[in-house]
């Protein structure tokens, strides 16, 4: 968050001379023949970026495909997939983007995983208690950005790198779990911002992954929004707003709820959700709820 900071006041007549005398003195200084000089903003290390590209906003009823385990299945007719950071090299982002395809890059953002390449790069002070029903995952301290923010870096540039369009950033609602750590929602929210600033700095698109509880801070900062079970569990109007904004929202269900199309797609239908049904484990599985 940036705070003002209290200065004398100058009146306009003055601020304008100052800026006259000032570029006066770089024009002179630069010459004719010298290059433009890039100014580099002190309020984050992630404002010195260039984004590569235009950031990618997917619209409502975009459809996709969710597969983060087993080899890429490329046949399904759908706009978007979104899948592994680490488990898919650029040839699998390239393949996906001749077909067509947006490719989103997954990557967990809020807690640990001991399978990961740079697992042994997180401090022992950033990783908290286990994630229940996940083994080998621990909850982040989130707070603690200065430490998690080279490895974190390291993964979108990875994602930048291998030619994704956008970011799924997991696990962004830890405040709301038992971590091992007294995080607050503004520690989250605080978090949050910084993600999306270092997702847009490097040209890759940012979506809200659940987290409906801060829907209404992040949604002038994220590009769409990604849910786990809101039909089944009955939050989906919490995240209605990015649709009303433009931006879309990819619902994801589970076949191990019960949950059906039959019950998903009405719904989806009038809240303009791109809706599908797929197994816990985000294998090739997919049943799609056409708009």
């Amino acid at each position: 968050m940036i705070h003002s900071t209290n200065s004398p006041r100058l009146s306009g007549i003055t601020i304008k001379l100052a800026f006259f005398i000032l570029v006066l003195g770089l024009s002179a200084c630069l010459g004719p023949d010298s290059p433009p000089q890039a100014s580099t903003p002190q309020s984050s290390p992630a404002a010195s970026l260039t984004p590569q590209t235009t950031i990618w906003q997917p619209k409502p009823n975009t459809t996709w495909q969710w597969q983060l385990t087993d080899s890429i299945d490329y046949t399904f007719d759908v706009d978007v997939y979104d899948i592994d950071l680490f488990e898919n090299d650029a040839s699998v982002v390239e393949e996906l983007h001749r077909a067509g395809r947006r490719v989103i890059c997954y990557l967990n953002v809020g807690a640990w995983e001991d399978w990961r390449p740079d697992a042994d790069q997180f401090p022992s002070a950033v990783i908290g208690k286990k994630y229940s029903g996940w083994p080998g995952e621990k909850w982040l301290d989130i707070r603690q950005i200065d430490l998690l923010a080279p490895i974190m870096r390291a993964r979108l540039d990875e994602c930048q790198a291998k030619g994704f369009d956008g970011v799924e950033p997991d696990n962004m609602d830890g405040y709301t779990n038992k971590t091992g750590f007294p995080l607050t929602y503004e520690d989250q929210l605080q978090y949050n911002l910084w993600l999306a600033e270092e997702a847009h700095a490097r040209g890759l698109s940012i979506g809200l992954k659940n987290n409906p509880e801060q829907a209404v801070d992040l949604l002038p900062y994220y590009d769409w929004a990604l849910t786990e079970g809101c039909f089944d569990q009955g939050w989906c109007d919490q995240v209605a707003i990015f649709v009303e904004a433009g931006k879309a929202v990819f619902a994801a269900e589970y076949t191990d709820t019960g949950i059906g199309l039959e019950k998903i797609c009405p719904q989806a239908a009038v809240l303009n959700f791109s809706a599908i049904l797929k197994n816990r484990d985000l294998d090739v599985y997919l049943q799609v709820c056409h708009p």
